[in-house]
């Protein structure tokens, strides 16, 4: 059996974002390689060792110091350094006990902003699914869509991405770099990459049974579900509403908080369409499920999503979508499964997203067939299962390639 190991700061099934994918990962693949994960412990939190009993697990405290603000924790990760310390002193005393592995992966984080501890060792490994990095189209940016001052930080990164020795040395020697899309490969254009994949970081552990919706003439549930900030795009939904006055079945159900709803509730009441919009804002995890079995198409014309994870729960649920042709979405989303709109500017995308919803109210032919391909995409590459075996896949071509580790090009 292959023997992998595999690297982030943290993995917890219990919690969310990246450690509940990164343990949604090593879930994955503990049943089918011989997996030894490293990681952080945090205090008060269910032990990762007993959240993967079919891997052997290493951990650390994570610092007290690095918990005290958890936003700041989860964007800056400021304990990868002491992280990292622990992972390159484990595997250099494993390695001089005898002990050998076939791959390595450093899973997370998923910024490329954090140098790698592998790069030391010549254990052939892999980096990824990365992503962020997507800025706010230009035309959008004066109705508050800017980044927030944190992420302004991303302003530095091509140029650690061209100068920073560490990160060109963990990107330049590895076997192979993720992305969460293709768009990753461009952001990191300046990096001396062997090799490049895009695979999507999030996953589903099954696929909601078919269901015939029922059909009624001019009708057409439109959901939203996203945090209510302005590049969820939200607001674009709204707008388009209003541009089809003839279409007064076209309703929205929106789901999610934030400080964009109420702005959302006053361009609603101000274009004419209040009555035609429920706002739901933050409701519970099982009251989500149920609304994609209720409703008719997925719109979700996010304009700065680097993945979207939110599609695939949709499409398990054979919903047709609706989104913006960037970023993830316009990965994730093919022509079998949903429609892709350019992202222009705020007038001309929510005419784009108006004209979507016409093609899709009537017939109602249209979104069952999109609403079954969306089913098939997620069954065909977005189960668990079905990523952690594509995973392993590209470990055994970067085993079989030798010239896979050791000696890296000069970076």
């Amino acid at each position: 059996m292959m023997k992998v190991l595999l690297i982030a700061p943290n993995i917890d099934g219990t919690d969310v974002g990246e450690a509940l994918m990164a343990f949604k990962w090593a879930e994955a693949l503990a049943c089918r390689v011989d997996l030894t994960v490293l990681t952080f412990q945090r205090p008060g939190r269910t032990p990762v060792a007993g959240q993967l009993p079919m891997a052997r697990v290493v951990t650390w405290p994570e610092p007290s110091w690095a918990m005290r603000h958890d936003r700041l924790n989860a964007m800056l990760k400021p304990a990868w350094p002491v992280y990292a310390r622990h992972v390159r002193r484990w595997l250099r005393a494993a390695l001089a006990q005898g002990e050998s592995f076939d791959v390595a992966h450093q899973l997370m984080p998923q910024a490329a902003r954090y140098p790698s501890p592998l790069r030391h060792f010549a254990i052939p490994y892999v980096i990824g699914p990365l992503g962020g990095a997507l800025d706010t189209p230009e035309a959008f940016r004066a109705e508050g869509a800017g980044a927030p001052l944190f992420t302004r930080l991303r302003a530095l990164d091509g140029w650690r991405f061209r100068h920073d020795p560490w990160l060109r040395r963990s990107y330049g020697r590895a076997a192979c770099v993720l992305g969460v899309a293709p768009y990753v490969r461009d952001v990191l254009g300046a990096m001396p990459l062997r090799r490049f994949e895009a695979v999507l970081e999030l996953g589903v552990d099954d696929v909601a049974p078919a269901r015939a919706r029922p059909s009624l003439p001019g009708r057409l549930r439109v959901l939203h579900v996203g945090r209510a900030v302005r590049t969820k795009g939200l607001r674009d939904v709204v707008r388009a509403l209003a541009l089809l006055p003839d279409l007064p079945g076209v309703t929205l159900t929106s789901a999610g908080d934030g400080e964009e709803l109420e702005l959302c509730r006053a361009e609603a009441e101000r274009l004419g369409v209040a009555a035609r919009v429920e706002f739901l804002g933050r409701i519970p995890r099982e009251s989500v499920e149920a609304l994609y079995a209720s409703h008719d198409v997925f719109c979700f014309p996010s304009f700065r999503e680097p993945a979207g994870g939110v599609l695939y729960e949709a499409m398990r649920h054979g919903l047709p979508v609706v989104t913006a042709d960037r970023g993830g979405p316009g990965w994730i989303v093919d022509e079998a499964s949903g429609l892709r709109l350019p992202v222009t500017d705020p007038d001309r995308f929510a005419a784009d997203i108006a004209a979507a919803l016409r093609r899709l109210a009537d017939p109602p032919e249209l979104r069952a067939e999109l609403g079954e391909g969306a089913r098939a995409k997620v069954l065909r590459e977005g189960l668990w299962s079905a990523k952690a075996d594509g995973l392993i896949g590209l470990y055994e071509e970067i085993t079989a390639r030798p010239e896979c580790a050791g000696h890296a090009p000069k970076v």
